[in-house]
């Protein structure tokens, strides 16, 4: 339901104390190794942990994430389906062949449908595969590039690179990129640096051009990919899978995220683990969006600029379990609950003058373990509701929604989507209903007020003579 407030408004801060599940503390210096990291819950998007965040980099193939959201996307829309076929040109052909880059073989006169194609992308970063299904989509590889980049715009990934520098007069993205002045860019599907597609980079891009995303814009990516497309994790978490199995071309594709069970390095295996997206170039360094789930939490964690292949899955546990063992999702305000100050509302030309309220949902929030934790809490009637004093008008129907009520957690907090508020607000509701009362019995109260204020004004008269 969406509720337009009025000009009146009450809003009234109270304090009050949250106890927590008795758990372990959380560390008090927690400190990854990679230069750049982030930790976010992957429901709410509240960020748990960040560290330089906002410098844009290469982010190599997890680029590619953005492929698959508009690729399941155009397929949810019915632009696509599984099993169609997609045509291979003569170049993509040939890139597939390219044993320097992550690539299943393709032909030109062999048919692969969507899912083929999709899967290898999902699980081996096949290069060729993402830009013939970029093709598919949108025509050619620079349209493509051209929804990747206002679909991030549209998700909140933040200000693009080219449009900020070109307030300031350079056309360089490394330049713009060193300068601070966006969060990404998108000049192709892979994440490939355009000087390795040979020429054939997406028109309306240069030859020298890369793809850049913070972390945070990165952390918001996953957050979308993962809570509007789930059924991403379901390709993503496979471990190896073969393609083209029973023909001359067939290959084995080892996902190249090795903390799945199953993977080529049992040492870095770790079960809750079920996606995302690596990525490696000598730009870029190595990288990794992780997600994972325990106990019903799921996480999202971004590292970037990590060392080695193994370091950037070590420091991604860390991150994890720093996250499952330090943070947990509490209940602040349970679902029918009496707000102090707002057990009742006072009602005007209604058969009762007042009615109960309470919250007609509870309120949650991903929270430190352990010990105690301030918060306020804010009331806002709908001011179409009431009248010039702030009373409620009848009638009132039960479950009726007359305002909301708004948490905040005042040991500070940030999410990456705006302030959280919506995960954080519930809807006040009446708890009975007020009819409207008729026009004898508000005369008769009109005329019981006006004896009432003279019997009050002689009262206080004859009190003033003695």
């Amino acid at each position: 339901m969406i509720k337009r407030m009025g000009i009146f408004s009450l809003l009234v801060v109270f304090s009050f104390m949250s106890v927590f599940s008795v758990g372990s503390h959380a560390e008090a210096s927690f400190e990854p190794n990679a230069d750049t990291a982030i930790l976010v819950d992957a429901d709410t998007g509240k960020i748990l942990y960040e560290k330089n965040v906002d410098q844009p980099l290469p982010p190599a193939s997890m680029t590619k994430m953005m492929s698959e959201y508009l690729i399941l996307e155009a397929v949810h829309n019915g632009e696509i389906s599984w099993d169609q076929t997609v045509p291979i040109s003569d170049y993509l052909a040939e890139m597939s062949h390219n044993q320097g880059l992550s690539n299943v073989m393709l032909r030109t006169d062999r048919d692969y449908t969507v899912k083929e194609l999709y899967e290898s992308v999902a699980i081996y970063s096949a290069n060729a595969s993402t830009m013939a299904l970029a093709e598919l989509i949108a025509g050619s590889t620079g349209q493509f590039v051209e929804r990747m980049n206002e679909k991030g715009k549209e998700l909140g990934l933040g200000k693009l690179l080219r449009e900020e520098g070109e307030q300031y007069g350079i056309d360089n993205l490394e330049e713009i990129a060193a300068e601070d002045l966006g969060d990404f860019q998108f000049v192709n599907s892979t994440g490939l640096p355009n000087s390795l597609l040979n020429g054939n980079h997406p028109e309306g891009t240069g030859a020298d051009d890369d793809n850049y995303m913070s972390a945070r814009a990165a952390a918001t990516l996953a957050f979308h990919l993962v809570n509007d497309f789930p059924e991403v994790l379901d390709t993503a978490s496979i471990p190896e899978k073969v393609f083209q199995e029973g023909t001359s071309d067939a290959i084995n594709m080892q996902n190249w995220n090795w903390m799945l069970e199953g993977t080529m390095y049992g040492d870095l295996d770790y079960a809750p683990v079920d996606g995302l997206k690596t990525g490696f170039t000598n730009a870029a360094g190595y990288c990794f969006t992780g997600t994972a789930e325990k106990d019903g939490q799921r996480l999202i964690t971004v590292v970037m600029k990590a060392d080695s292949e193994h370091e950037r899955f070590t420091e991604t546990e860390r991150l994890m379990e720093y996250g499952f063992n330090s943070f947990s999702k509490q209940e602040i305000i349970s679902a029918n609950t009496d707000i102090e100050g707002y057990e009742t509302i006072e009602v005007v030309r209604g058969k009762e003058d007042e009615v109960s309220v309470s919250t007609a949902d509870s309120v949650s929030s991903v929270l430190p373990n352990g010990g105690e934790e301030e918060y306020s809490y804010s009331v806002e009637l709908d001011g179409e509701l009431l009248d010039e004093e702030g009373r409620l008008l009848a009638p009132i129907e039960e479950g009726q929604v007359i305002g909301t009520v708004t948490v905040e957690y005042t040991g500070g907090e940030s999410y990456l989507q705006g302030d959280g508020a919506d995960q954080r607000s519930v809807d006040l509701v009446a708890n009975e209903s007020v009819e409207k009362a008729g026009w004898f019995a508000l005369m008769m109260r009109g005329i019981g007020g006006f004896f009432s204020g003279i019997w009050i004004t002689v009262a206080d008269t004859v009190r003033g003579w003695f």
